[in-house]
C-alpha cells in the first residue's frame, strides 16, 4: 500500500522536475514479469525513480547496500521495494547479504516480479555506456536454469543535464532477451555469462548516447525541444510568477545541496527528493500568506496555482548546461 501511494506521488511530482519524457516503446512498459531491466546507470537513485514511476507493473530496484545503514532505513527502503546488493568497499562482511538478496530475485520472478538491476554497477554523470558486470547474467542464468521464463529487457537512460532544474530524458528500450541466448553455448557457464553480458552491452550501446560532456552543440541537437512562439507566450507570464515564487526556496535548497553532493554524481536525485518532501511545505506556507493577506477562497486559489507556475516556469528554463 505504502509503495503505491508513494509511487502515484511520484508520477505526478516527476512531471513538474521533468520536461520531456521521450520513450520509443512505450507499449513495453505494459510488460509483466518475469522480467529483468538491464539498465545504465547515469544519475544516480533518479534513474529508478523515473523507470519506477513509467512501469505499470511494481518494480523491485537493487541498490546501494551501504544506503540501507540501520534499521529504520532499512525498512523504510525496502518498503519502496529496494534491495541492497554489497559491493567490496562496503564491507567483505556484507558481501553474504548479496546471497539473499539473489535468493529474493528469484522468488520475485517465480511470481512475475519486475526487478531493476544497474548493469554498469555504479553511477556516473556521463553520456557513456561503461563496460557490464556480470551481476546482470548471473542472476537471469540461475533463472533459465531453474525453467523460469525471465526476459531480460535492455534500457538505455540519457539526460539533457545533470544539473538544471527541468529535464529532458530518452528512454530508449531495447528488445527482449530469453533464454534461446544460450543455445549454442553446451552448458559452459563462464561462456554463457559471456554471450548474456554481450547480448546486453550491444543493445545497450545502441541506446545510450555517446556525448563528450563539453560537446554543447551535440547534446543542444540531441535534446533541445523548440516551443511555438505561441505557446512560450502562453508560458511566459505564468512561468515569471513561478520564479518569483520558487525562486527564494529552490535557490536555498540548491545551495544547501550542493555543499554536500555536487560533486559526487547524486546532486539531481538528492534534490528531488527534498523536493518530494519539503515542496508541500511551500505551498502550505504560501497558501498562509494568502490567507492572511486576502483572508477568502483566494488562498486557496494561489495554493492551487503554486505547482501551475512552477510548471511554466520549468519549461522555460534553460535547457543545455
Amino acid at each position: 500500500m505504502f509503495y503505491q501511494i508513494v509511487k502515484k506521488v511520484a508520477r505526478v511530482a516527476i512531471k513538474f522536475y521533468c520536461r520531456d519524457i521521450k520513450i520509443n516503446q512505450k507499449a513495453l512498459l505494459k510488460n509483466k514479469g518475469p522480467l529483468l531491466l538491464a539498465v545504465n546507470h547515469p544519475n544516480s537513485f533518479l534513474d529508478a525513480i523515473i523507470l519506477c514511476t513509467l512501469f505499470d507493473e511494481p518494480v523491485y530496484s537493487l541498490a546501494r547496500g551501504d544506503a540501507f545503514k540501520g534499521k529504520l532505513i532499512s525498512v523504510f527502503l525496502r518498503s519502496l521495494k529496494m534491495l541492497p546488493v554489497y559491493r567490496v568497499s562496503e564491507g567483505v562482511e556484507n558481501l553474504e547479504e548479496n546471497y539473499s538478496t539473489f535468493s529474493a530475485c528469484i522468488e520475485l520472478f517465480k511470481n512475475n516480479g519486475i526487478v531493476l538491476i544497474f548493469t554498469e554497477g555504479r553511477s556516473e554523470n556521463e553520456w557513456h555506456l561503461r563496460p557490464l558486470k556480470k551481476g546482470t547474467a548471473r542472476l537471469a542464468l540461475t533463472a533459465w536454469q531453474q525453467n523460469i521464463p525471465l526476459k531480460i529487457l535492455p534500457i538505455g537512460l540519457n539526460y539533457n543535464s545533470f544539473f538544471l532544474f527541468g529535464k529532458n530524458v530518452h528512454v530508449n528500450i531495447g528488445d527482449c532477451i530469453g533464454s534461446d541466448i544460450m543455445k549454442n553455448t553446451d552448458g559452459e557457464n563462464g561462456r554463457q555469462l559471456n554471450n548474456i553480458t554481450g547480448a546486453i552491452q550491444q543493445q545497450l550501446q545502441q541506446r545510450v548516447y555517446e556525448i563528450d560532456s563539453t560537446d554543447r552543440q551535440k547534446k543542444q541537437t540531441t535534446f533541445r525541444i523548440k516551443f511555438s512562439k505561441i505557446k512560450t507566450a502562453l508560458l511566459l507570464l505564468p512561468g515569471f510568477a513561478g520564479l518569483v515564487l520558487h525562486w527564494p526556496f529552490y535557490f536555498i535548497l540548491k545551495k544547501l545541496i550542493e555543499k554536500k553532493a555536487a560533486l559526487s554524481g547524486h546532486f539531481d536525485s538528492i534534490i528531488v527528493g527534498a523536493l518530494l518532501i519539503f515542496y508541500p511545505f511551500l505551498i502550505l506556507f504560501w497558501a498562509l500568506v494568502a490567507q492572511f493577506f486576502l483572508g477568502d477562497y483566494r488562498a486557496i486559489v494561489i495554493a492551487a496555482a503554486l505547482p501551475v507556475c512552477g510548471w511554466c516556469c520549468m519549461q522555460l528554463n534553460r535547457q543545455i548546461d
